[in-house]
């Protein structure tokens, strides 16, 4: 089954892009390696560097621009370093509801032209590094993010996109 995926475009460059597009079979390819089926649902909000600095700022303490903000709907995190977080329920209604997203057109496009990336495949691994936050999994512990990092190396190869960490 494909994640409900709703986007709210504040800037329409997202729109050109082909965000809905990429934000769907990102969230679909995060969901299939996880072996999660059900009626997941994700709202994208596809904004400017100003729009995410102000979510930053009032979100993080930190008035500055971001590439991608996610906001889980549940605590789904693990205890342990390097443990697989818990699993969403989605028969549970509060379940099926994963989070919200919030990703900088600005911030995006500088990155995906300093490293090389085109934007598309660089936007699929924002989007794909989001999802896995709603989903529990963080790069705050040394573990944890070499887990978090495996999952998106090994989804995006699934979506035929090169590892994202490695240096050309």
């Amino acid at each position: 089954m494909s994640p409900l995926v709703e986007i709210a475009f504040e800037d329409d460059r997202w729109q050109e892009l082909g965000l809905q597009a990429l934000a769907g079979a990102a969230a679909a390819a995060v969901l299939a390696d996880l072996r999660l089926a059900g009626d997941f649902e994700i709202s994208i909000l596809a904004c400017d560097d100003a729009r995410i600095a102000a979510l930053n700022a009032d979100f993080r303490g930190k008035p500055v621009p971001t590439n991608v903000l996610s906001w889980p709907a549940e605590a789904l995190g693990n205890e342990q370093d390097g443990a697989t977080p818990f699993a969403p329920d989605a028969d549970d209604p509060m379940g099926a509801e994963l989070g919200d997203i919030a990703i900088a057109w600005e911030t995006c496009a500088r990155e995906a032209a300093l490293q090389g990336k085109s934007m598309p495949a660089h936007v699929s691994h924002l989007l794909v590094h989001g999802v896995l936050h709603l989903l529990g999994y963080d790069h705050i512990r040394d573990k944890d993010a070499d887990l978090m990092e495996t999952c998106e190396r090994r989804i995006l190869a699934s979506l035929g996109i090169a590892n994202p960490y490695e240096v050309a």
